[in-house]
């Protein structure tokens, strides 16, 4: 068994989209759209094979924040491949203006990674 695809509710489909396919590499599937449901989505691709469902919906309820500290999803890791590029992209991330939850370390399990917040408060760990 593997996890599919991890799904995200976004309030900017199209500016997350972007977002997730500069900062990450990843690649767009097309635009699906119901529009008897409001509902438009992005399926979002690393080379690997893993996948992120960006989806937007005009009813959805506001999170909580700071997201990373509420019940439910606390985040998500993306394997970057070395301590270098989670250094470096933690420094791309802050100059972007990107929240820096937590700098580069090695954590107690044996990760190096730092934690972001993507544009609408997602967090994200960059582990290398």
């Amino acid at each position: 068994m593997k996890i599919e695809h991890l799904a995200i509710w976004v309030d900017d489909l199209e500016q997350m989209k972007d977002w997730y396919c500069q900062s990450f590499k990843m690649a767009a599937g097309e635009k699906y759209e119901n529009l008897t449901k409001g509902f438009s989505s992005y399926f979002l691709s690393f080379s690997a094979g893993s996948r992120i469902e960006l989806m937007k919906r005009n009813n959805i309820a506001e999170a909580p924040k700071p997201r990373g500290m509420a019940s439910g999803l606390a985040h998500f890791a993306i394997s970057v491949g070395s301590l270098e590029t989670v250094n470096q992209m933690t420094d791309e991330f802050r100059t972007q203006g990107i929240t820096i939850i937590g700098e580069p370390r090695t954590t107690g399990d044996g990760y190096y990674e730092s934690v972001i917040e993507d544009p609408e408060g997602n967090w994200i760990e960059i582990s290398s």
